[in-house]
């Protein structure tokens, strides 16, 4: 028996016995993405109901928490959320849920400068003979959770994959306080979301202005899916991949060999992410494969480093777009519905590379629940919308109905350009409208 399998024994407990630590007050780095703590959770949840002002801090919801459910109206809990998914909204119906407005990039930061969290549940993949678990799809900011956290519980998940790095991607058992044994819980599966008419529309505009060895952030959703569809039968080659979050798109773009990463100026032949989540293609993708690095959150985001390679393209979604170019991507009025994410750390890395492409992409309309249709580009942003990209910021901007370049220029000009890309119906009442802001010639 080697010292490291000696000091894990000696550190591995029962759930309960972990989550008997946690005391009235306490601030816990919870989960974020497919790092779930279902086991752990489970008897967490069992205690919550004789704690008080317990601190949850939790982002990317992606497995429903028994906590929750355990303390349904936030009596005993705060649930403060870095990004919220449809769970959060879920949640948000019977008590109150906080969101942490941050740039990604600098969520570490937040956490050591902070320091509120006195202990991080994080799941992880089973130690390996040298006394390391791997964090498998998720770095973000777990080392700094780690670095500043009074007391440390794994849960092991035999069925997570090992992520090669990067750096930060494991953490050691001597600085683990609990270890707690989950067996085999699976992992989260996230589908992508079927592309509609739109996304397809957008998609080929996009498609026509990307290049051999373009370096590419792709994130889920409809779009990205779509996007990854076309370049995969497309006649692209030698892209690489520095990303925030790895998704099966990417996977399909790999498995298609339109993905060498040759031309990238640093982690050559690598495809960088800081956390990633899909469905089990991925996972399988990933695990134990060196052609895929995971960084911490600071690295893959920083513009510093990001726009290090050449020919960053950066592509993210909005909810509405204002005529001079402020951008929306988080909210409806002032009810949270995502969150920030990276998405600025990415049209900044994107615009500051050699050769660099920003793509702000959205279906020109939406239908609320009345079947009432709306424009997404609007005279001004809904009163209480959140602002995810500053005016200044914003490169290219797409609709199906086209692409407008609108960094650089004045008011007017963005005026004029982004009514060009709305849909037809509502083009003579943002011109109107833009009118009366006193935004046109």
């Amino acid at each position: 028996m080697t010292k490291w399998v000696e000091e894990y024994q000696s550190k591995l407990v029962s759930a309960e016995k972990a989550v008997s630590t946690v005391k009235n007050g306490d601030w816990i780095q919870y989960t974020f993405g497919v790092n779930t703590v279902p086991v752990l959770d489970a008897a967490f949840a069992k205690r919550i109901p004789e704690l008080n002002d317990i601190i949850i801090v939790n982002g990317v919801s992606t497995r429903p928490h028994a906590v929750h459910y355990a303390d349904p109206t936030g009596a005993h809990s705060t649930w403060n959320s870095t990004h919220l998914t449809g769970l959060d909204r879920m949640y948000g119906k019977t008590r109150k849920v906080f969101y942490t407005p941050m740039k990604y990039s600098e969520a570490p930061r937040y956490v050591r400068t902070n320091r509120d969290c006195r202990i991080l549940m994080v799941q992880v993949a089973p130690m390996d003979k040298h006394g390391y678990f791997n964090l498998g799809p998720t770095a973000s900011h777990f080392r700094a959770a780690l670095e500043v956290a009074e007391i440390v519980i794994v849960e092991v998940n035999e069925d997570m994959p090992y992520a090669h790095g990067g750096y930060d991607n494991n953490f050691h058992v001597s600085e683990v306080t609990y270890i707690v044994e989950g067996g085999h819980t699976g992992m989260p599966q996230i589908a992508n979301e079927e592309p509609e008419e739109e996304d397809h529309a957008i998609a080929k505009l996009v498609l026509a202005e990307l290049r051999d060895g373009d370096c590419l952030q792709l994130g889920i959703g409809s779009l990205p899916n779509c996007l990854g569809q076309l370049i995969a039968k497309s006649d692209l080659k030698d892209l690489g991949i520095h990303t925030e979050m790895l998704c099966d798109s990417i996977v399909n773009l790999a498995e298609a060999g339109k993905i060498t990463g040759r031309n990238k100026q640093i982690d050559i032949g690598r495809m960088v992410y800081t956390f990633a989540a899909g469905t089990q293609k991925l996972y399988d993708f990933i695990d134990n494969n060196p052609e895929c690095a995971i960084y911490p959150v600071d690295y893959t985001n920083d513009r510093g480093i990001g726009c290090m390679n050449d020919n960053v393209v950066s592509i993210n979604g909005a909810v509405e777009i204002d005529l001079t170019g402020q951008v929306c991507s988080e909210s409806k009025g002032s009810k949270m519905i995502s969150g920030a994410g990276g998405q600025l750390d990415f049209v900044d890395i994107a615009y500051n590379s050699k050769g660099g492409r920003s793509f702000i992409c959205m279906p020109s309309t939406h239908t609320d629940s009345k079947g009432k249709k709306h424009s997404r580009i609007r005279p001004l942003l809904t009163l209480g919308a959140v602002v995810t990209d500053t005016r200044s910021t914003v490169q290219y901007v797409v609709t199906e109905y086209g692409m407008v370049y609108i960094k650089g220029l004045t008011v007017w000009q963005r005026a004029e350009k982004l009514i060009s890309i709305a849909h037809p119906d509502f083009r003579e009442e943002l011109t109107q409208e833009a009118k009366k802001l006193d935004l046109l010639r």
